[in-house]
């Protein structure tokens, strides 16, 4: 019998509480060349020292390769597994995505470019096969927030020529994760630059920071191999918003502004290529349905990330002048691993002495909602468990990536604590689905991959 996978997103309905402030500390800045780079010890700041194994046996044990965490821009932990080491070379799949917005920030601010121009400006007429009059109205701005209106949904995602370009919808009024148009951005920094993809970054952003790396066209995208401590790098300086120390590497503040913040109406939990931690509501890869609630839980709240296929983490805590850097291979299937991300922050918590899943008096308590399970594979027999703290009328429904309802488990009271029930009808079709357990105004929502 084929498997269940689940694969992405634990999520309740409110935002995080403000993340634990400390007085901020002045960031320090590795050189630009060689491997010197001062670091801290996590007990001088009060950390739970014991609490560091657990994390580090959690990222071995979910394949990872390199784990790096900054604070106040020095090295607090620092570990590679297996055969990996500190020069080891890796891909940043979609979290490379952060690195085109920058790009394409910088291109606008040298004047080469507008995020407000018509993306046929650059790549000429007929890059997509929809008709002229709705491929005129997609933007740069709408390749940085995915909200070209082209269709997701084709055979392949990842193509860029006109044939798999398709319209569905007026630009700017959907929201779809979708690679093809995103990629594209590549050739809109090179025709309006006159420079490759490589010679645009590597002289205004990898020289200027120390970054080694390049990228590598692996099919129809560019994708960015280096170090995780280039990655570091390139976390640091947008910790401290486009300057590495003094330098200017991105300096058009409204740009960067943009670009860290909720950039469209329609999924408030992305901006121009980065996933945005403690919105109201979020949307997935491969699903029109809006959830509610941020994206991780028990991540801070001004927490915002470079998040790609295969756990390649990136994540920014201006709060807590926080980097944290994950590299490795696939713990899951998912194109953007919220789940893993989520873990590691539940994890991480305990050693940083941070309450994991904070919460604020409108939330559910900490006890309520799905179990972990992650990863495990599910079969048809498989059971849903979740836990009540107190007696409350409970729904648990399954959707597609439609957003549309295909089935109810379980609607009705239910008494306080521990409950199981069948995972889903044995009639659907394979696929993507999420189920969505509710409890009164409390909500959380995973996401499944059923396999058929």
């Amino acid at each position: 019998m084929k498997a269940f996978f689940l694969s992405a997103a634990i999520i309740c309905v409110s935002a995080l509480a403000p993340a634990t402030r400390v007085f901020a500390q002045p960031l320090y800045f590795p050189p630009l060349t060689g491997n010197q780079w001062e670091t801290i010890a996590p007990a001088s700041l009060g950390w739970n020292v014991s609490q560091i194994d657990p994390l580090f046996d959690f990222l071995d044990q979910n394949n990872t390769k390199a784990f790096i965490l900054l604070k106040d821009g020095k090295i607090v932990l620092e570990k590679y597994f297996g055969t990996f080491r500190q020069d080891s070379l890796w891909y940043w799949a979609s979290a490379g995505k952060t690195l085109t917005s920058v790009l394409v920030g910088i291109a606008q601010q040298e004047k080469y470019l507008s995020i407000n121009d018509a993306t046929s400006r650059w790549l000429g007429a007929g890059w997509t096969s929809a008709p002229r009059d709705k491929e005129n109205l997609i933007t740069v701005r709408h390749q940085l927030t995915m909200t070209t209106g082209l269709d997701d949904g084709v055979s392949d995602p990842y193509c860029t020529e006109p044939r798999c370009l398709i319209y569905q919808a007026d630009a700017g009024t959907r929201w779809a994760y979708h690679n093809g148009p995103y990629t594209l951005l590549d050739a809109v920094i090179q025709a309006a630059t006159g420079q490759t993809l490589n010679q645009y970054f590597i002289a205004k952003v990898r020289n200027k920071i120390g970054m080694d790396g390049a990228f590598i066209k692996v099919g129809y995208n560019n994708v960015y191999f280096s170090t995780a401590r280039s990655m570091a790098r390139f976390g640091l300086m947008i910790l401290n918003k486009g300057k590495w120390n003094q330098t200017p590497v991105l300096s058009d503040s409204v740009y960067f502004h943009e670009m860290t913040n909720t950039s469209q109406s329609l999924n408030l939990s992305y901006g121009y290529l980065w996933w945005l931690n403690g919105k109201p509501t979020y949307m997935v890869p491969q699903s029109q349905h809006v959830f509610p609630g941020p994206l991780n839980i028990d991540a801070p709240r001004d927490m915002f990330a470079a998040l790609g296929k295969n756990g390649q983490l990136l994540n920014i805590v201006p709060s807590m002048n926080l980097v944290l850097i994950r590299m490795g291979d696939a713990p899951d299937n998912s194109l953007v691993p919220f789940t893993l991300n989520n873990l590691i922050w539940q994890k991480l918590n305990l050693v940083i002495n941070q309450p994991t899943g904070v919460r604020e008096s409108t939330v559910a308590p900490a006890a309520f909602g799905l179990s972990q399970n992650y990863p495990n594979p599910f079969n048809p027999s498989t059971v849903i468990s979740f836990h009540l703290p107190v007696n409350s009328h409970v729904t648990l429904k399954v959707f597609d990536v439609t957003g549309r309802e295909v089935a109810t488990l379980v609607e009705g009271n239910l008494a306080a604590g521990n409950h199981t029930v069948p995972f889903v009808p044995r009639d659907l079709a394979g696929g993507i689905y999420f189920y969505q357990l509710t409890a009164g105004k409390f909500s959380q929502t995973r996401k499944t991959i059923l396999m058929k």
